[in-house]
Parts: structure tokens; sequence; C-alpha cells
């Protein structure tokens, strides 16, 4: 097993050479623990989230929340579920949503993605480390699209084929102008939360109409 740091190790850390067994028990082990795992094909990933990072992603809820609401979309948030596909990849989304199959996974307990729907839009933050490599993990579990911001821009990123490309709409809200809302992303943490999501719902309603 090597270990290679790819970010200040409090942050991200690497590892190579991990069988899913191994998988398995860490995340048992660190199941209280404010960890993201991430296995693809015997490589970890393991993430302890910044203040900062925390901050995109409950904002970034928060505003496909909004958008579902005002265009009376029914939606069902799961948020950073583990989601594994046995012995090959396992990942646990920033945020993550149902559209298509709520009625599939409304009041599970538990999600087996060899029985149940892999969620259909998963939400990822990249202000502090890339999650290019967690495309490949997405897409073995078949999640239909991911969204990607990186502090500047939000890209869309839709399965085709098994393999991702970028789009500039989005399958579920096809008439909306997503890559506009990272205008408002910009303004977390500068912003106060609240005074935020009113200026973006606002926002919402102006496009609506």
């Amino acid at each position: 097993m090597v270990a290679t740091p790819l970010a200040p190790p409090t942050e991200l850390i690497h590892l190579t050479g991990i069988s899913w067994q191994t998988y398995e028990t860490l995340l048992q082990e660190l199941s209280d623990r404010r960890l993201r795992l991430t296995y693809n094909r015997g490589s970890l990933e393991i993430m302890a989230p910044s203040p900062e990072h925390g901050r995109f992603k409950k904002v970034t809820g928060r505003f496909v929340e909004t958008i579902a609401e005002e265009l009376d979309i029914q939606i069902e948030p799961l948020g950073s579920t583990t989601f594994k596909r046995p012995r090959l990849s396992g990942a646990e989304p920033d945020e993550c949503f149902y559209f298509r199959n709520i009625d599939r996974v409304r009041g599970k307990k538990r999600l087996d993605l060899n029985e149940d729907p892999a969620p259909d839009l998963v939400i990822e933050i990249d202000v502090t480390s890339s999650s290019q490599s967690r495309l490949q993990v997405y897409a073995d579990l078949g999640v239909a699209e991911v969204w990607i911001y990186n502090g500047a821009s939000l890209i869309i990123h839709q399965l085709r084929n098994g393999c991702y490309m970028v789009s500039q709409t989005s399958q579920f809200f096809p008439t909306f102008p997503i890559s506009e809302i990272a205008e408002f992303l910009q303004q977390t943490g500068t912003e106060d939360y609240l005074t935020l999501v009113k200026a973006f719902r606002k926002w919402v309603r102006k496009q609506i109409k």
C-alpha cells in the first residue's frame, strides 16, 4: 500500500493498492468522523472537508432545492449518502438528488445499487481539491448528471454511453440557465446565507417569468 498526499495531509490523502474489504472496513470505522471516502478500482481518497467546502456544498444544495421548488418539480435529497458498486467503486457525493426514481427510494433506510437506482444528480465542490477522478466512480454508479463548481464556474456533466460529456443545460432543468448560478455561488462566505438564498429565489422567479 502506497500513500501519496495530494494536498495538505489534514485535507486529502490518496492511497493505492486498497482492497474492497479494506474500504468497507474503513467506512465502518470512520463512520462517526467527518471524512469522505472515494474508492475507485483499488485507489482510495480520504478527504476532510474544510469550512469553505462545507459552505459551498450547503449553498449549492439549497439552490437546487429552490429551483425545484419554484418550478414545482419533485425531488428527493439524500445529501452525502454513501453509494457503492461492490468491489469496483464507492463514493459519498457532496450533495445528491433523485428526480426520476423518487418512488423507488423514498423512505428507504438503506440503498443497494444492485436493486436501487443511483441518484440522478450529484453535486461536487472543487474549491479545495479536484473531483475529476470521481467522475469515473459516478459513471460506474450510473449517475445521470454531475455538477462541479470550482470556485469560478459551474460545469454540467451528463452521462452518455458510459462517459461524461460537458453540457450547457441540465436534463432536469432544461430551460434554466444553470451556468449563471456560479455568480451567486461566488458570494458564498461574503454574503449572509439567508440574504443570498432570498436573492437567488428572486432571480429564479425572474427567470421563470
